[in-house]
């Protein structure tokens, strides 16, 4: 045990735990937006709830990727159509394709109900069953942990380092997922650009499914959207809906 914490592996942990934090960032604006969907005074629960049940199936996920690898990149079935459209599917990326496009149909609906809601503000929206509120988070939790999985067994092999890791990254979600819903729930102006990162996410799954699966259309092949490309779209989406809420504000006693 003593072998465990010495100074290469405390911080290779350190890594590790920023490694979950930063690619859990989407993750937490999917839970944001999945508890507005059961009432107000149990959406705390739901987050809290999701994320804690999350923690031991990432924990189990990992035992069994690091034992069971192969059989994640193992061909399942495949297609071709005439250079019209192939490819071969394995788990990984079919768990990625369909994570990807029900966060793209989540957020595409989202953005119409809040094109087609006249009043924002005094809206009643039928509220969600609490366990599948739940149920979803927990699932996309599995989706978002195959990339950091397998990122951090490029950090290490060790997997007591990698649940422990998990764990700590768990208690920071749960304890940011608060200050995340709360403040989209107070700058509701920051909603939309929300759904649309989220939306974004969804593409950047899509596209590295199928780039996994080896997908083509037309003869050209599918081409995974770079993490460097994602936070650089991000940082644009960002920037652009600060500035354009500060000039609405400068603007509003001009009208």
């Amino acid at each position: 045990m003593s072998a465990l914490f010495t100074v290469e592996n405390l911080f290779t942990l350190l890594m590790l735990i920023a490694l979950q934090a930063v690619l859990g960032f989407d993750n937490l604006l999917y839970i944001s937006i999945e508890s507005k969907r059961v009432e107000k005074r149990h959406q705390a629960l739901v987050r809290h709830a999701g994320i804690g049940i999350a923690i031991f199936f990432r924990i189990a996920l990992l035992f069994l990727v690091l034992r069971a690898v192969a059989m994640f990149q193992a061909p399942l079935f495949g297609f071709h159509y005439g250079g019209v459209l192939e490819g071969a599917f394995n788990v990984h990326s079919l768990i990625t394709l369909l994570g990807g496009g029900f966060i793209i149909y989540t957020a595409t609906k989202e953005i119409s109900h809040l094109l087609q809601t006249e009043d924002l503000e005094g809206e009643t929206k039928k509220s969600g069953s609490v366990a599948k509120a739940i149920f979803w988070i927990v699932s996309m939790n599995l989706v978002f942990s195959f990339d950091s999985i397998l990122s951090a067994m490029a950090l290490s092999d060790v997997f007591i380092l990698m649940a422990i890791a998990i764990i700590i990254s768990g208690i920071l979600m749960i304890w940011l997922s608060d200050y995340v819903a709360g403040f989209l729930e107070k700058n509701r102006m920051y909603e939309v650009m929300g759904l649309f990162i989220l939306f974004l996410v969804g593409i950047l799954l899509v596209t590295e499914g199928g780039h996994l699966a080896h997908i083509k259309l037309f003869g050209f092949a599918v081409e995974a959207m770079s993490k460097t490309t994602f936070y650089f779209v991000l940082a644009v989406i960002v920037i652009t809906d600060v500035i354009q809420n500060r000039y609405r504000q400068k603007a509003r006693p001009l009208a």
